[in-house]
């Protein structure tokens, strides 16, 4: 839980997150809508909370486009069961018996698994894990050396994890980048534009001004992009970027 300190404006509490910037920042957050406003060090906070309240209506009109995004069910890993893969929707087959456990795309209609007889929901759903772990990772050496060429940046490692708070995240000392395990659901579109988005953090650490400007020159539709990734089911256990 973050321990920065808020302020509430209208119905909303706004996080306030001081940093060494030059202009103030306000973003909502996927799923629920958390709010949060970065501010220079030496900003007034009479400042930031005029700042605040002359965007209500952006921020109102961003948590109802959140609230209505629909949402997956908990999965249950039966037959027939909905499950994505790069932005395609699949049903699910099971197929039940003794040997080594596999998945597979089965045509352009079904994701297959096959499953001991002793299988359970978690070892069926970590089976699942996997597979879309084994996919991503075949699929980012190519994505990240074409937008490295691009940006004209170099990242010393990457990795793949489930995440519960963002899509992508950059570490910029060791220059890591980490993808969300979850991208590989979506359309490989917004796969791209994540690991754009955390290149570019190698050459600057914050969404300002800069940020933007190398989005806007390396990416031009970035912004189409975020937004296909907004519009789709997001999983039950929910995280935002």
């Amino acid at each position: 839980m973050s321990t920065n300190p808020t302020i509430s404006v209208g119905q909303f509490k706004i996080e306030i997150v001081r940093k060494d910037i030059k202009n103030m920042h306000l973003a909502v957050y996927p799923p629920y809508g958390r709010i949060r406003l970065a501010a220079p060090y030496k900003t007034d906070g009479d400042v930031v909370r005029l700042f605040a309240v002359s965007k209500l209506g952006w921020i109102k009109k961003n948590i109802k486009n959140f609230k209505e995004q629909p949402r997956e069910t908990p999965r249950e890993y039966v037959p027939g069961e909905t499950h994505y893969y790069r932005g395609k929707r699949y049903l699910l087959r099971v197929l039940v018996a003794d040997g080594p456990q596999l998945v597979k795309v089965g045509g352009t209609r079904y994701i297959v698994i096959k499953v001991r007889p002793s299988s359970t929901l978690e070892s069926r759903a970590q089976l699942l894990k996997e597979w879309y772990r084994a996919q991503l990772k075949k699929e980012l050496p190519a994505l990240i050396e074409k937008w490295e060429r691009v940006i004209g940046v170099k990242c010393n490692s990457w990795g793949v994890k489930q995440m519960k708070t963002k899509w992508g995240s950059c570490t910029n000392s060791s220059k890591r980048i980490w993808l969300n395990l979850e991208l590989a659901k979506k359309p490989s579109i917004c796969l791209e534009f994540i690991v754009c988005h955390e290149l570019i953090h190698l050459l600057e650490r914050n969404h300002n001004e800069r940020f933007v400007s190398m989005m806007n020159k390396h990416m031009p539709k970035w912004r189409q992009y975020r937004e296909v990734l907004n519009r789709l089911p997001v999983a039950h256990n929910e995280w935002e970027y």
